[in-house]
């Protein structure tokens, strides 16, 4: 897997496993803890939500710009890394929450979000970055040895991304299960068990117990009495608040894990320094001299580049946006309206991060092929794309056979009613499935992509732009959880995400010849 690529990519990859541990722990339970610990409505954690996964991407784009400047990538990822480990240790506390202290914890808990961002912007782009350059200096060396040589070289390049990206998501398989297993351990240990429902009712009786209707009232009791063994029925107040510090408390410990990660990220970084390149490293400064011709070809070779690069990041905005409810509306449909006696909602995250593991020898060997090859990398982008539609219109397909109402609708029901149209997992795994191939045509090739494009002296900062349109995306993902609780139907709410990876597709399918000529990407 690994002939033909230079000697630092697995190293890179290896260091990258910590960042991606913490980024799925906090994926998977990031909207329901809040929701959870804070009574808060769905709406209002996905806000939080989204803005923290906003800031974790677009804080790459100063950290780009600081490594550029300092010229130093590696000292720079490394005080990532301690940044991040420094907000999971805040989040590891668990403080209680009343109504005196509510805004006060979780004014802290975004501070300690915010300071992950942070970190997670030092290190994120500019490991890319270094990643970039292993492949630069790979193709610079081939050029030394003919045509031939160098184009073995360049076709390394995607492949290297692709490896790159399975091999950080095997941390992103083990997290979903962290903090369901401490919760579900806390729980089992304070006699309780776990149930994904409880928690909303119990903020609605202590925040408003005269508001509940009977039918709320006798859900509230009915899974109180299976989820609880030292319940008092004469004493509700005492058994909600009981209930809720224990279930959260599980998820504190479960940050403890993240900060041990990004510890052993660190390590293996020191380990290994040397095998990494120094990205965009400026040369002493040469006197040359250039005729007025040569300056405006180099500036319009550079104004195209860019051009293609904006053109890219424009339609990946939308991409994450459907993606990225993965931790948002999906998480929600998880919870309200799959099965979860057996496996936590928050659980099933894993199947993204365990696809990308089992697909990506797929599908490398599948562009490996004479057909495969034919595809450039603007190409598989358009695929992703109408890919990730695909997820949705499983779900809005499903959503209707089974006549699903919005999220805040179905849980008004009884509980009997709300148990008996619950869906099985197998839902979970064909959008998962869709969705996973999108990623893998999109994320690392356009990670490829970036570092195909990007100007030598300003690779940290292109990298940083891939992660701001990301982190775009990432800021529109809250539109999922509004229609999710606020369309009259769910599967309205799947049919706008269709839509909007319809229409990306078909307009970067209409800008393919252009790509593909700035770019020179033709296989």
């Amino acid at each position: 897997m690994f002939k033909g690529h230079p000697k630092g990519l697995l190293a890179a990859a290896l260091s990258n496993m910590g960042e991606r541990f913490g980024y799925y722990i906090m994926n998977a339970v990031l909207l329901l803890f809040l929701c959870s610990k804070f009574g808060i409505p769905d709406e209002t954690a996905a806000i939080i939500y989204a803005i923290f996964y906003f800031s974790i991407y677009v804080m790459a784009l100063p950290g780009g710009i600081i490594a550029d400047k300092l010229q130093n990538y590696k000292g720079t990822i490394m005080a990532g890394l301690v940044t991040m480990a420094a907000g999971y240790i805040v989040l590891s506390i668990p403080m209680t929450v009343n109504v005196e202290s509510k805004t006060l914890v979780l004014v802290i808990t975004c501070i300690a979000l915010f300071v992950i961002a942070a970190g997670n912007g030092l290190f994120k782009g500019n490991l890319q970055a270094i990643v970039g350059q292993m492949y630069d200096n790979l193709e610079a060396e081939a050029a030394k040895k003919g045509p031939k040589a160098l184009a073995d070289a360049q076709s390394k390049r995607d492949p290297g991304f692709q490896i790159f990206y399975v091999f950080i998501n095997i941390g992103g398989v083990l997290a979903p299960f962290v903090a369901p297993f401490l919760r579900q351990w806390w729980l089992g240990r304070n006699g309780m068990t776990y149930n994904s429902d409880l928690p909303a009712l119990c903020h609605q009786y202590i925040n408003n117990a005269n508001g509940m209707d009977a039918t709320q009232m006798a859900n509230l009791t009915t899974w109180m009495e299976a989820s609880n063994q030292n319940f008092d029925p004469s004493n509700m107040m005492a058994a909600c608040e009981s209930y809720l510090q224990v279930f959260n408390t599980g998820v504190h410990y479960s940050f403890i894990a993240s900060v041990a990660a990004m510890l052993i990220s660190l390590i293996i970084f020191l380990a290994f320094k040397k095998q990494f390149p120094a990205p965009a490293k400026k040369a002493e400064k040469v006197t040359v001299e250039y005729t007025a011709e040569e300056k405006a070809a180099m500036a319009k070779d550079i104004k195209q580049r860019m051009a293609g690069l904006y053109a890219v990041l424009g339609i990946c905005v939308f991409f994450w946006m459907s993606f990225h409810q993965n931790g948002q509306s999906l998480s929600l449909f998880a919870r309200n309206f799959v099965n979860s006696e057996s496996v936590a909602p928050e659980v099933w995250q894993f199947l993204n991060p365990a696809l990308v593991i089992l697909l990506t020898p797929v599908i490398m060997w599948l562009f490996g092929t004479a057909w495969g090859r034919k595809f450039s990398t603007p190409k598989k982008i358009v695929l992703g794309m109408f890919f990730a539609g695909c997820a949705y219109l499983f779900l809005m397909i499903f959503s209707m056979y089974m006549n699903y109402p919005s999220g805040t609708a179905f849980m008004e029901q009884d509980a009997a009613t709300i148990k008996s149209m619950k869906a099985d997992a197998w839902v979970l795994i064909v959008t998962y499935f869709f969705l996973t191939v999108a990623e893998l045509f999109i994320s690392p090739l356009g990670l490829s992509f970036v570092s195909k494009i990007a100007p030598k002296h300003i690779q940290g900062i292109c990298q940083g732009l891939w992660l701001t349109a990301t982190a775009i995306g990432n800021l529109l993902i809250m539109i999922g959880p509004i229609l999710f609780n606020k369309l009259p139907n769910l599967w309205m709410t799947w049919a706008f995400f269709l839509i909007v990876c319809l229409i990306a597709g078909f307009v970067m399918f209409g800008m393919l010849k252009w790509l593909e000529r700035i770019t020179a990407d033709k296989q």
